[in-house]
């Protein structure tokens, strides 16, 4: 991976993160684009930005994120993340697979986008606005329907929480924020798990110039995700998800014909 090619996915990664339409399809699509092969570094890569971008969201919200005194929150977040540690841990390899297949990912991504169409009117009566208001059961909830953002590369983990958020009565600013707070252990924990991985199996990749790649893509996506997620919290605020539901069915549906033509 040349630095050009980190900058670009990292900047796809930065704009992609918070919103519905799937980080991880992003980059996965862009990869044959872009002539990046599939490596251990290349996948390492990618998990560890994520985590860069997530970042973004402990910044924007320090004063809650350090309210130490709010120990609910941290519960809560904990109590969130368990379904999505249990399904990574014991579904690895099914996982990886599906993160390979390209045809798959372009279909879930049609499939989130038809979903996002209905959401707005599905969830009507949210009234739930305040952190406080959301209790352990809601949170675990929340981290189920998190776990089939991974079950489904391509279904978008922002796109899953939030929803899983909103079946529980939050309005979709609250739904959002949970969704932000709980990706960051969510990632932390994946790029924890994915650096141990190439230490284990690869560690020939863990050298000085793959680190300045990680470090350079880790800074364009947390910079990036900055401007996101202020942009993603007004806009569904104002105008909810059809935009984001019509942009995934498109393209899903161009990298279908991309995959069957252009490709083959």
């Amino acid at each position: 991976m040349s630095y050009i090619q980190a900058i670009i996915i990292a900047i796809i990664e930065g704009i992609t993160e918070f919103l519905p339409i799937s980080s991880t399809a992003h980059m996965k699509l862009a990869n044959p684009l872009l002539q990046i092969s599939e490596t251990a570094f290349t996948n390492m890569f990618e998990v560890v930005i994520q985590l860069a971008a997530i970042l973004s969201v402990v910044i924007i919200y320090w004063k809650k994120f350090f309210d130490f005194k709010n120990i609910g929150l941290y519960i809560k977040l904990i109590i969130a993340v368990i379904p999505a540690l249990i399904v990574g841990a014991l579904l690895k390899k099914h996982i990886d697979n599906l993160l390979s297949n390209l045809t798959f990912i372009s279909c879930i991504m049609i499939v989130g986008g038809v979903i996002l169409l209905f959401v707005d009117k599905l969830f009507t009566k949210n009234n739930i606005d305040e952190e406080k208001e959301i209790s352990n059961q809601k949170a675990f909830f929340i981290g189920c329907f998190q776990t089939l953002s991974i079950l489904f590369p391509g279904l978008s983990r922002s796109a899953a929480t939030i929803i899983g958020g909103m079946s529980q009565k939050l309005s979709r600013r609250l739904a959002a924020e949970f969704s932000f707070f709980l990706a960051v252990p969510t990632m932390l924990a994946a790029s924890v798990k994915s650096f141990y991985d190439v230490y284990k199996d690869n560690p020939e990749v863990l050298v000085k110039d793959n680190f300045m790649i990680l470090a350079i893509g880790a800074v364009v996506s947390f910079f990036v995700a900055l401007l996101a997620v202020k942009f993603f919290i007004s806009y569904i605020q104002k105008y909810g998800f059809r935009l984001f539901g019509w942009y995934r069915i498109a393209l899903g549906t161009s990298f279908l014909i991309y995959i069957f033509t252009i490709r083959h």
